[in-house]
């Protein structure tokens, strides 16, 4: 999954004042997992043509390019502080260019299935990292639940024989955790350094800040783009940079603004499934049965951070007094 900074302040303060989901909500909530389930798809089918630079580089640059045009369209202010331009290049590395190339590597020796369920762990490493450089993220016995219901779940998707040989395998596995670590640590630095910025604003210029990262080294590591590609890698990177990534993103603001942070968290649980379900369409793939008793425990561990689940039985005690 493809997490982004923090909002600005005036989002934060609507997804506060907004802790249902309304129906629209849950339909466009319903659809960002969708279109991120499918991005391990489409890594999946662009990989073998494009290889890990390109894929990367495409799905980066035409990101930016889209989301900077819709900066311009909606006449959002370009901030010019140098700090944030910054903090844009920060964000860029932690949120794009280590989760994007760890994962399009890994997929290369891991089913995309797989690659979802591992990438779930994302919210899991993201209390951790919260609660160690934010003073109002401290980890409580509900959240220290949760996290343990998340890694022993993450470990039993693993498999307890993957790391015995080290086989690229197991590295696939490990470069996935990787990505989700980084994940997480892009969270916590964006809500301290693009606090009060607009979050579309923030997106684009966060994508600007991996592009000017990965482009250079894409054509140092991959040489000139091949433009000679199929048309199913050519709409499998349309797919990865327009609609995964530009697209999700404005959707992920569009839905944290009218539904809250709580309620978003919980697309964490709908991309592993649509993934490993068109993994097993389109790319044959078969997932052994600890993959899905280990996505089982991480969806107990990330209902348990949520904590709504613990009221259910309570409030069904008060409704039947």
């Amino acid at each position: 999954m493809f997490r982004v900074a923090r909002p600005a302040a005036s989002c934060q303060k609507s997804a506060m004042a907004q802790t249902s989901l309304t129906p629209r909500a849950s339909a466009e909530l319903l659809l960002l997992g969708t279109i991120w389930g499918g991005s391990f798809l489409a890594n999946g089918l662009a990989l073998p043509q494009a290889g890990v630079a390109g894929t990367v580089a495409v799905r980066v640059g035409g990101a930016a390019l889209v989301l900077w045009i819709a900066v311009r369209l909606l006449g959002l202010a370009v901030p010019r502080s140098p700090r944030i331009w910054a903090s844009f290049l920060v964000m860029g590395l932690l949120n794009n260019v280590i989760p994007f190339t760890l994962i399009t590597w890994g997929q290369q020796s891991i089913p995309s299935g797989l690659a979802s369920i591992l990438n779930a762990a994302t919210a899991i490493f993201g209390v951790l990292v919260a609660a160690l450089v934010l003073a109002d993220e401290r980890l409580t016995p509900r959240r220290i639940a949760g996290v343990l219901l998340g890694f022993a779940g993450v470990v039993t998707t693993i498999g307890p024989d993957a790391l015995s040989g080290f086989d690229p395998r197991s590295a696939g596995q490990l470069a996935l955790l990787g990505a989700a670590l980084s994940y997480a640590c892009a969270g916590a630095f964006g809500r301290r350094a693009l606090a009060g910025l607009d979050p579309r604003m923030a997106a684009a210029g966060m994508l600007a800040g991996a592009s000017l990262i990965v482009l250079p080294a894409a054509l140092l590591l991959g040489g000139p783009p091949r433009l000679d590609l199929p048309l199913q890698a050519w709409g499998a990177l349309f797919y990865l940079a327009v609609v995964a990534s530009a697209f999700a993103y404005l959707l992920y603001y569009r839905i944290l603004a009218v539904a809250g942070a709580g309620n978003l968290s919980l697309v964490t649980l709908i991309v592993p499934p649509v993934a490993i379900l068109l993994g097993a369409l389109v790319l044959g793939e078969r997932l052994p049965p600890h993959a899905f008793a280990g996505f089982a425990l991480l969806v107990a561990g990330l209902l348990v951070l949520d904590g709504r689940i613990l009221h259910i039985p309570r409030e069904l005690a008060r409704r039947a007094r």
